[in-house]
């Protein structure tokens, strides 16, 4: 009786810890297919827009790296529960927002308890499993990771296609309510959560407070600078100084103090440094290709919504697939360089091919580009990992494994603002191009004005009002083509950032691990 007990609560906190993960990784990309109809009913433009996004990622960034910290402080289990909880009352907030940047704040509360329900979800749920068994929690988790962003898009679209975006927030209330109830009927404390001394847990409050200046500051300038005329708006000026002095001032603190909340002295590895490096164009080129995507198919091409989210199915399949092999292929010894190195590849064709589309290219077009973002994330996802560890001591392995998970996850915050601003600069760029190009005398365009305007004519307008739709209907065309190449250009750029951080693979430990390191980089990875 007391086994088929034991079995029920383990099948429940499964349950309500894959549900958790899921419901956090939905929200980062559930969102892009909603931007379009979010800025149209907030009455703000594209590129503000895009801060609902931003902040999620910004608040991910500061928060991931703190988990180890705040369930030590606060005990894993109610750190675990309050965050399903902020994450679930900041969901309603998010939905019932009236205005974007009040929409902006609690997408940013959203992504502070977000942030536990990944890594701390993890944890618990491998507790659950003998060690005998870990693959199987692992391939559990790891089918969690993939469908989480699968069902986003998707799921997004559908929604904005027949519903109010504000559902897209609403769906995570009950689940976070049983998700919360379950938890705390189920969820058991470690014992020395039962004696917590908070007394004698040094608090860095200059190491958070400054990452947090830091990080934040630097954002707004990479979101803001195009539209704000970079340095010349007051503001950047001001808002540059605080990135740099934040950032400074951490780094130092946290290299100098004796408690620090983030230990960056693991980053005395060199094989640390160039998988972090490596990680964060992962997350660049991962985040920012699956923010573009939507965008362009849907204000060039006429995606709805849903066939935005669907047209990025195949991507997620094929990682869905490959993941088992790579997985497979590590806990067999072979070197996680060897997946680098192709996952690179797989991205640079990913962002090039892409860069080569046209607005009449079909679905199978990006059908291919899809299938390699999504080979080249399941070859760099795990295996980035795993190579960030080689060579740290065991102690220093959750140290190592937080800051890779804060490098992607800041690669993607970095990757969605770069690309906004290069898009909207490549777009003016573009525009300009066209238009120096449309010259009175030309008998092409003349003879297109012409033929507009008689059709125009055919339909009953006066001849000066259909002139003047004939020079709108020129207009549009010169801004659909310019806002296509822009984002092009930008799938190119992610192919460069690729292409220039190869180098950095030289700086990699190309030694394999033996199985007990293999263990042990599992053990501190959840």
């Amino acid at each position: 009786m007391a086994s088929q007990k034991n079995k029920f609560v383990k099948i429940i906190i499964v349950i309500t810890t894959i549900s958790a993960a899921i419901m956090e990784l939905i929200d980062t990309s559930i969102i892009n297919v909603a931007l379009n109809n979010i800025s149209g009913t907030l009455g703000a433009t594209l590129e503000d827009a895009s801060w609902v996004v931003t902040a999620y990622a910004i608040a991910n960034v500061i928060i991931i790296p703190l988990t180890g910290f705040l369930s030590t402080y606060f005990g894993r289990k109610n750190y675990y529960l309050a965050s399903i909880i902020i994450f679930t009352i900041a969901s309603y907030l998010c939905g019932t927002s009236s205005s974007l940047w009040m929409l902006v704040l609690w997408r940013f509360v959203q992504g502070l308890g977000g942030g536990a329900l990944l890594s701390v979800s993890q944890g618990i749920l491998f507790e659950q499993f003998k060690p005998e068994e870990k693959d199987i929690a692992g391939g559990i988790f790891g089918m969690g990771i993939v469908l989480g962003p699968t069902i986003g898009p998707v799921l997004g679209g559908y929604i904005v296609d027949n519903y109010h975006w504000a559902l897209i927030f609403d769906i995570n209330i009950p689940i976070g309510i049983v998700a919360a109830l379950l938890t705390w009927k189920f969820v058991e404390k470690h014992p020395e959560e039962y004696n917590i001394d908070r007394k004698s847990i040094p608090i860095d409050y200059t190491g958070i407070l400054s990452l947090t200046v830091g990080i934040g500051a630097l954002q707004y300038v990479l979101e803001k600078g195009q539209s704000e005329d970079w340095f010349q708006d007051e503001t950047i000026r001001y808002l540059t100084v605080a990135a740099i002095v934040g950032i400074s001032l951490f780094i130092w603190w946290e290299l100098n103090t004796k408690n620090p909340a983030i230990n960056l002295k693991v980053m005395k590895s060199r094989n640390l440094v160039g998988s972090n490096v490596l990680t964060f164009v992962c997350g660049f080129g991962l985040f920012g290709s699956v923010y573009l995507f939507p965008v362009m198919v849907q204000r060039v091409m006429g995606y709805t919504p849903t066939e935005a989210g669907l047209s990025m199915i195949p991507g997620a399949l094929i990682t869905i697939f490959a993941m088992p092999f790579i997985g497979g292929g590590l806990s067999k010894g072979i070197k996680p360089i060897y997946f680098v190195f192709a996952g690179f590849i797989l991205f640079i064709l990913h962002g090039y091919t892409s860069s080569l589309a046209t607005a009449e290219a079909g679905k199978w077009w990006f059908t291919l580009t899809q299938i390699c973002r999504g080979l080249g994330t399941g070859c760099l996802t795990v295996p980035l990992i795993s190579q960030a560890v080689v060579g740290l001591q065991p102690r220093d392995m959750p140290y190592g494994i937080s800051l890779n998970n804060m490098f992607r996850s800041l690669g993607g915050a970095f990757g969605i603002a770069i690309m906004n601003t290069y898009a909207t600069n490549r777009f003016a760029t573009h525009r300009n191009d066209l238009i120096s190009n449309l010259q009175g005398n030309n008998p092409l365009m003349t003879s297109r004005l012409d033929g507009i305007t008689q059709g125009m004519i055919a339909k009953g307008l006066n001849p000066l009002a259909a002139k003047q739709a004939a020079y709108g209907n020129l207009d549009f065309v010169v801004s659909s083509q310019a806002q296509m190449q822009a984002y092009l250009d930008g799938f190119l750029l992610i192919s460069l950032f690729f292409i220039c951080t190869v180098p950095f693979m030289l700086m990699l430990n190309n030694k394999g691990m033996d199985a007990e390191t293999r263990a042990q980089v599992a053990a501190a990875a959840h």
